[in-house]
């Protein structure tokens, strides 16, 4: 827990207790990133509050995206303006929560988050043939195993999805050419509703199509006034 008000991380701290947590905490940026840098493969999950001496939360969310692209990140914020929210979705982090805010809350955005991360990275440049290899996703020129959280475009690897980028990616290939509203994925996805922002869904799908143009043509299109949809069936192998 990055988190400079130490009666916010105390408060926290028995919550945590009670669920049985080991729990490390840091009160600004340049001790948080000391923290992460000396174990960077040890942590499940990170909260990161956004207004930090030494380093502010942005900064420390980009560092810490640029050692590790799967953590889970949630962002907290007192700040006012929806835009720090978003920009902080766009730089990577899943999830966010508003100041002030229930710890009950928290902890329930926790554990939905942690039950849909990715606790090991797979570094793999292409798609290995292994008769045991099962995907639960197959499209025309895509696949996807929801075990390993690998998602591949014509046999390459999508690069560095977040747990977040990789479910979103999950809910629109499961079926193809459907048309989601940000409504409907915010639902599905996030599973609670997120006060309406459906700027949310639209910040992870750009993170999401920069990563996809990586490995080949864009597979989710926009549907103009509607929504999102996944659609291959024009790809080239």
């Amino acid at each position: 827990m990055i988190e400079d008000n130490k009666s916010v991380a105390e408060m926290m701290s028995m919550f945590f207790q009670k669920e049985h947590w080991n729990v490390v905490y840091a009160y600004d940026g340049i001790e948080a990133m000391e923290k992460f840098k000396a174990d960077p493969n040890g942590w499940d999950m990170i909260t990161l509050d956004l207004n930090l001496p030494g380093k502010d939360g942005m900064q420390v969310n980009a560092e810490i995206r640029a050692i590790s692209s799967t953590v889970p990140i949630i962002i907290l914020t007192a700040r006012d303006s929806e835009s720090d929210q978003v920009l902080g979705l766009e730089m990577g982090a899943d999830d966010y929560v508003v100041k002030p805010f229930s710890p009950i809350t928290l902890i329930a955005r926790i554990k939905a988050l942690h039950r849909r991360a990715a606790l090991t990275v797979h570094q793999s440049g292409g798609l290995i043939a292994n008769e045991d290899q099962r995907f639960d996703v197959v499209t025309d020129h895509f696949k996807m195993n929801t075990k390993t959280r690998e998602a591949y475009l014509n046999g390459k690897l999508i690069p560095d999805l977040t747990p977040k980028e990789f479910d979103l990616l999950k809910t629109l290939a499961q079926k193809p050419r459907q048309v989601f509203s940000r409504d409907q994925l915010l639902q599905l996805v996030w599973h609670y509703e997120f006060y309406g922002d459906e700027r949310t869904v639209d910040a992870h799908i750009k993170k999401l199509r920069q990563k996809i143009e990586q490995v080949g043509p864009q597979v989710i299109q926009t549907v103009w006034g509607v929504g999102y949809k996944f659609d291959d069936s024009e790809v080239e192998s």
